[in-house]
């Protein structure tokens, strides 16, 4: 199936809520979401929710912000402590549900208060392959997925981000910070802002995709992932590198052999 009949399908399905909700994080799939539910509702019959807590960049709640007021979309907003979420902390392996049961939970809620009974979320058909606890929690509390409905795929999306104009199409994927800690290791505010700043720190160098694991109970030592086409990239400036990593707070810089890899933080279960 073309992708232009996927987008149509997604344009349809969307059009059948009449009104909605779009959890908006900037991401590659939440923008195309929010941009779809545009083109088939209208910007006043759509709304975007951002969660903004301190496990999504700081960067990423600007950049929703940014999109939404040059879409004419209203924004809602919804402030979260993910840390006084009972077991979140304390990051078990099934995190993502505690986590996301709460979080949209809260943001029915507000989409609820300002005027809009469903709300959708931006995973992709590819999600289903990997291991997403928080794809529970959604199906649970009647959250809509749209994309995965459309059956689009993260190339197909990013694809149609092209051939739209959206300046996400070729973003780097992006997940809750959360996702770079160890199983069972404390989540703490010091660590995720220790993450935030060391892969801030490889963003501005011009690294593609990347991602800034924490290790130890004490969040010493960082495992760095990069594309294995920029391994020389990185290892030109690891001087650099490894000064302002531990600047951050890090004792310990490491780079992963194996590359750039989505959840290889689930690869222990």
């Amino acid at each position: 199936m073309s992708v232009d009949k996927k987008y149509g399908d997604l344009c349809n399905i969307l059009k059948a809520e009449g009104r909605l909700a779009v959890a908006f994080s900037a991401g590659v799939d939440s923008t195309l979401l929010l941009r779809a539910a545009i083109d088939a509702l209208g910007s006043d019959k759509v709304a975007a929710v951002t969660a903004v807590s301190h496990s999504f960049p700081e960067r990423e709640n600007r950049e929703a912000e940014l999109f939404c007021r040059a879409s004419g979309v209203r924004r809602i907003t919804v402030e979260v402590d993910q840390l006084s979420i009972p077991g979140f902390r304390e990051n078990p392996a099934d995190r993502c549900y505690i986590c996301k049961k709460e979080l949209f939970g809260r943001m029915i809620e507000a989409a609820r208060e300002n005027g809009f009974e469903k709300i959708a979320e931006g995973s992709n058909l590819d999600d289903l392959a990997d291991y997403r606890p928080g794809l529970a929690a959604i199906k649970e509390l009647g959250v809509l997925s749209p994309l995965r409905a459309a059956e689009l795929t993260k190339s197909e999306i990013r694809e149609i981000s092209e051939r739209l104009g959206l300046p996400t199409w070729n973003k780097p994927s992006m997940a809750c910070l959360a996702t770079r800690f160890v199983y069972g290791e404390t989540i703490s505010d010091e660590k995720l802002l220790r993450v935030e700043r060391a892969e801030e720190l490889l963003r501005e160098m011009g690294f593609l995709q990347y991602r800034v694991r924490i290790h130890g109970e004490d969040g010493l030592l960082a495992r760095i992932e990069v594309m294995a086409s920029e391994f020389g990239k990185l290892l030109e400036n690891r001087e650099a590198v490894t000064e302002k990593m531990l600047e951050y707070g890090f004792k310990y810089v490491s780079m992963d052999l194996q590359g750039y890899r989505t959840g290889s933080m689930n690869e222990s279960l």
